[in-house]
């Protein structure tokens, strides 16, 4: 499709609202408030893609690279059929078209870092009079592609710390927590391109992802190759139809088979509430223990149902012991272990246990804390992170917003800002030209500055003119989040 149509229908036409002699629009992508307790900050990632992929690929094949004529004639077909009779016009697309480009500046701080609430992340204006109309036009599709990526790198990021805080307490192996919290999203994504983009953002705080395409996504727009560095990656694991295929009568044969024939080495992991969750605990797997553990591998033991802290810490409520003891305990009870230098337990390696369903990050704050009460390390358990995280989010999550604040009118520069006196102050914008100041390691805004202090600050260019000029990689990426 034409990306000048992958818009709110409102924008066509606000080229002839602007003032006369209007000549630039200058605008920012800032996160304006929090809703979630305790995050202030906020990680900027996917603007490298959004210019990648339609500022450059999508413009070129679908508009700069059709014929002229083609690609006015669809235009004012779709804006004259939705509008009816209307004034829109169509000079300035063969306008844009003849230009062969798109005439703006995108200038923005760098993908990764942590960027406080109401600073902005980026700015972007028009570099040719003629087009003063683009900046805001594309904001809807800016919008659209952007703030997912950074509501989940964000998430992200508070899982890495709270998955850190616990494994320097309780495990000898804290570099683990790579692999501890492991995407299962993709599924309840609204789309292909809001999975990847999630799952990619994902993958700035972690290693662990069963979104494939995520992998080829961060290859493509983000300079990583996966034959030199990980990127991503998975284990070999089960699902409900292998298992149930197996039969009830033949799960524990279902068990041995897969544990000792179909993976004899490597980490398997099978889900194992299929029925019985603590049959599987209590008989199969302690007539399975000299098999395991004297595999060259684990063997990763997956509850899928049940609340997640009682499942897997135990519920001193429980009407048996087993459910008060909980998977890990009666894993150790199985299989044992070591007590590590800081006093933790730590099951032999040849065996562990992930949940996958609905963890939150209270959740997993308190799978932690329950499991350090009991004297087990955090990294015993792997989590699960679905789209019950990474889905039940908006562009409000973290009030993302794309505003203009400066304007220049017949020559005439304005610095423009929004206040609604109906509004408790989230909306409230900045006012003027902009410079991002480093101060203590923050990120700090100041408006209404002078193109020439515009120029300075922290914010770099990133396009121009139809050319990116900074290519982040995946790598850099990564240390600016961790």
């Amino acid at each position: 499709m034409n990306p000048l149509l992958l818009t709110d229908g409102y924008k066509v036409d606000h080229r002839r609202q602007y003032p006369n002699g209007t000549s630039l629009v200058y605008s920012n992508w800032t996160p304006r408030k929090s809703r979630i307790e305790g995050v202030n900050e906020v990680v900027f990632f996917g603007l490298q893609y959004f210019i990648k992929k339609y500022i450059l690929e999508d413009f070129q094949n679908h508009f700069f690279g059709k014929p002229k004529e083609e690609v006015v004639q669809k235009y004012a077909r779709r804006i004259n059929n939705y509008l009816g009779e209307n004034q829109v016009g169509i000079q300035h697309i063969e306008d844009l078209h003849d230009l062969g480009y798109i005439p703006m500046v995108f200038k923005a701080l760098p993908e990764g870092v942590s960027v406080p609430i109401r600073t902005p992340m980026f700015t972007m204006y028009n570099t040719q009079s003629e087009f003063f109309w683009l900046t805001n036009y594309f904001e809807t599709l800016l919008s659209a592609v952007v703030w997912l990526p950074c509501n989940s790198a964000t998430i992200a990021k508070q899982y890495r710390k709270i998955l850190d805080h616990y494994a320097q307490d309780t495990a000898s192996i804290p570099e683990f927590v790579d692999w501890q919290a492991h995407d299962f999203s993709m599924r309840g994504m609204a789309g292909i391109e809001a999975a990847v983009l999630s799952a990619a953002g994902h993958l700035l705080s972690f290693t662990g992802t069963d979104t494939i395409p995520a992998i080829d996504f961060l290859e493509t727009y983000y300079n990583a190759n996966s034959d030199t560095a990980l990127i991503g990656g998975s284990v070999a694991a089960t699902e409900h139809s292998v298992m149930c295929m197996g039969t009830t009568e033949g799960e524990y044969d279902t068990f041995k088979r897969l544990i000792c024939e179909v993976y004899p080495k490597g980490i398997v992991s099978i889900v194992s509430d299929t029925w019985d969750l603590w049959k599987v605990l209590t008989d199969y797997l302690p007539r399975l223990k000299e098999e395991i553990i004297t595999r060259d591998g684990k063997v990763v033991i997956r509850p899928d149902s049940g609340d997640p802290i009682h499942i897997l810490c135990g519920n001193p409520n429980g009407k048996t012991e087993q459910e008060r003891k909980g998977v890990v305990e009666l894993l150790w009870d199985t299989f044992g272990g070591t007590i590590n230098a800081k006093g933790y337990k730590e099951l032999v390696p040849q065996i562990g246990a992930i949940y996958g369903d609905s963890i939150t990050m209270d959740r997993a704050t308190r799978i932690c804390e329950e499991l350090k009460k009991k004297g087990f390390a955090s990294t015993n358990v792997v989590l699960g992170i679905g789209s019950f995280t990474y889905q039940y989010n908006t562009r409000d999550t973290f009030g993302f917003a794309m505003k203009a604040t400066y304007g220049e009118v017949n020559g005439e520069g304005r610095a423009i800002f929004k206040d609604p006196i109906t509004d408790d102050g989230t909306k409230k914008s900045a006012k003027g030209l902009m410079k991002i100041e480093l101060l203590d390691g923050k990120y700090n805004l100041k408006d209404e500055v002078s193109w020439e202090e515009e120029q300075q600050g922290e914010m770099q260019e990133v396009f121009r003119d139809g050319k990116l000029l900074v290519d982040h990689a995946l790598e850099d990426i990564r240390k600016r989040v961790r």
